[in-house]
C-alpha cells in the first residue's frame, strides 16, 4: 500500500467521522427530533406504515434519530471511519 492509499484512507476516516454529524442534520435528523417536509420525515412515515403505525425501536430510523439527537456513539464513529478510510482507499487505487 502507497503512502497516498495510506492517506487517503486516513483522510477518508476522518472526513467520514466529521461530516456524518452535518449530513444526519442536513436530511433531518436533529436533536429537537426529526424535522417535518425532510427525507428523515419521509423514511419515518415509511417505517410507520410498514410496521402497522409505529417507528420500531432498534431500526434504522431509529437508529439515525439517536444519532441526530445525541451524535455518534464510540461504536458508530469507528465504524463511519471504517466505511469511510475504505471507500477513499478503493477510490486512491482505482483512480
Amino acid at each position: 500500500m502507497g503512502l497516498l492509499t495510506i492517506a487517503a484512507v486516513i483522510g477518508g476516516g476522518a472526513g467520514a467521522v466529521v461530516a456524518a454529524p452535518v449530513v444526519l442534520g442536513l436530511v433531518g435528523f436533529t436533536s429537537a427530533g426529526i424535522a417535518a417536509g425532510t427525507i428523515a420525515s419521509q423514511m419515518m412515515a415509511t417505517a410507520a406504515v410498514a410496521n402497522g403505525g409505529g417507528v420500531a425501536a432498534g431500526g434504522l430510523v431509529a437508529g439515525l434519530q439517536a444519532a441526530g439527537a445525541a451524535g455518534l456513539s464510540g461504536a458508530a464513529t469507528a465504524a463511519v471511519a471504517s466505511a469511510g478510510g475504505t471507500l477513499a482507499g478503493l477510490a486512491a487505487i482505482i483512480f
